[in-house]
């Protein structure tokens, strides 16, 4: 394991350079590091020097945590209860909304160029804001710095059902690049087995699972993807302490707030990457900030599906297939748009 210095705080990586084979080889990076609450521009500039390390040690696909950008509300109810929302929870949700971002937007151009400049995949989790309503999502962009797209997280998990939206069916995309099938699933999203079949079904070969979930349990799920898909599982998670968020009261992690000390590790990280066969190829890190890093052998995808292939050789489709509804689910519809549309395609 190598240490690399950084300015703020160590950041370590952990290269796997691999075995002798005449297939592909990914070099990629999954990022272990604290937002900048509340500040969308510093959390920026800390993903590019992030990002600028990676691309450093030869990285060519980068993996960021789920809501990097705009920030895990970790330990916040809003001041929700059942019939009741308070003033204090609507000025802190108008605060959180205020950091998130538009897709597209400045700060995906940003990411973009970051990407560009840099010569990497680039795998981003953020808060989207549309209107008023905030998606957790991840976007992807590409080496050159094109945005390729995003995916919403479509099952919020328990309280982050109060803040964020539902994403649909027209978000789970997999991406044909140059490195492999690349796509997404967030945190608990992956415990959903027909959302993982239909990613499967998509082709995936490099799995992204951006996360805030820091427990032990959580390596198992992403072993059994990992060998349920045939695929390279790339987690990354946050490594925060209660002094990477305001302090109280403008901050408060309801029910533990007493018990903290600034120093107090309130998401321990665990981020880490995963072969096909089920092989930890780096982490998990539960140290501190880190840049996690491992070469993918892309023959490794071939050697697990000779095994096991979930929508190909071991699928019964005449026993139990899947139905993915994969257009955009839109409240409201203008007949005339749709009108102006056909006009367009017969003209």
């Amino acid at each position: 394991m190598a240490v690399a210095p950084v300015k703020e705080a160590p950041v370590f990586a952990e290269v796997d350079m691999g075995d002798d084979s005449s297939s592909p080889t990914v070099r990629a990076t999954v990022v272990q590091a604290s937002t900048i609450f509340y500040d969308t521009p510093a959390t920026l500039d800390k993903a590019e020097r992030l990002l600028a390390e990676a691309a450093g040690y030869g990285s060519q696909l980068v993996v960021f945590p789920e809501a990097f950008v705009g920030g895990y509300p970790r330990g916040s109810n809003f001041g929700v209860a059942i019939g009741n929302r308070t003033a204090k929870g609507k000025e802190e949700f108008r605060k959180y909304h205020a950091a998130a971002i538009d897709v597209p937007g400045p700060e995906v151009d940003r990411l973009a160029s970051m990407a560009g400049k840099y010569k990497v995949f680039l795998v981003m989790g953020v808060i989207e804001k549309e209107g008023y309503t905030l998606y957790c999502t991840v976007l992807f962009f590409d080496s050159q710095g094109c945005y390729l797209g995003k995916h919403r997280k479509i099952m919020p998990t328990a309280l982050e059902r109060i803040i964020w939206g539902f994403g649909d069916g027209s978000t789970i995309p997999v991406f044909d690049t140059p490195i492999g099938k690349i796509g997404a699933a967030i945190c608990w999203e992956n415990k959903m087995p027909l959302l993982r079949t239909a990613m499967y079904a998509k082709g995936i070969e490099i799995y992204c699972a951006p996360t805030a979930d820091s427990r032990d349990l959580w390596q198992a799920s992403m072993t059994h993807i990992a060998l349920e898909g045939g695929c390279f599982v790339l987690s990354a998670n946050q490594f925060c302490r209660r002094k990477d968020y305001p302090p109280p009261p403008e901050y408060i992690f309801s029910g533990t707030e007493e018990e903290l000390t600034p120093d107090s590790v309130v998401c321990a990280g665990g981020s880490v990457i995963i072969s096909p066969s089920g092989t930890i190829l780096a982490g998990p890190n539960y140290d501190g900030e880190a840049l996690i890093t491992a070469d993918l052998d892309l023959g490794d995808i071939a050697r697990a599906k000779f095994d096991f292939d979930v929508v190909g050789h071991y699928a019964r489709p005449e026993v139990l297939s899947l139905i993915v509804r994969d257009h955009p689910a839109n409240p409201v519809t203008f007949t005339s748009a749709s009108a102006k549309n056909e006009d367009s395609h017969e003209s």
